[in-house]
């Protein structure tokens, strides 16, 4: 989108973990703005005088943030506003630096656990739960059973973890 650009590439304008989300990862979205489809909220902020952050916007919270973490799209909405709201509390620096360990965390589940069918609920999983709850679940150590067995094993550690399902809502 023409003059709407981003310094940070972890959380987006409006609350999403772009760097926890499975198109991401993919490298099919490089996060806001810059993916195929123009951003309503991205629009919002040329129109309000380039926030960060749409808390930093002095119209927050507006009529789009009404029922957004609803129902989700291909990224979790469920923890959206909460999180901008974190970011808000925390600041930027702290919430990186844990967007950045649940990362690492996201790469390491993808890259040991992953049978090839875990990546949206491993994206789901990082996103909804803390960290502390996220570095328990490899405490209990490294599962020596086969691939398939380990992604299964991992996704059952996930699911005790979880208040949330760890499935997408959609409409």
């Amino acid at each position: 989108m023409k003059g709407f650009s981003r310094n940070n590439p972890y959380p987006s304008l409006c609350g999403l973990n772009c760097k926890l989300c499975s198109m991401n990862i993919s490298g099919h979205c490089g996060g806001c703005g810059f993916g195929n489809q123009s951003c309503p909220i991205a629009r919002c902020s040329l129109e309000h005088g380039k926030p960060e952050y749409c808390f930093q916007c002095s119209e927050y919270p507006c009529d789009r943030y009404a029922h957004i973490d609803e129902y989700d799209s291909f990224i979790t909405h469920m923890n959206q506003k909460a999180d901008l709201e974190k970011m808000q509390r925390i600041g930027e620096e702290a919430y990186n630096i844990e967007q950045v360990e649940k990362r690492q965390i996201l790469d390491r589940l993808l890259a040991e656990y992953n049978d090839g069918r875990k990546k949206t609920l491993f994206c789901l999983a990082v996103n909804l739960l803390p960290l502390e709850e996220l570095r328990i679940v490899f405490e209990d150590g490294d599962l020596e059973i086969p691939e398939k067995d380990r992604a299964r094993q991992m996704e059952n550690r996930l699911k005790e973890k979880s208040s949330a399902e760890l499935k997408l809502r959609k409409k």
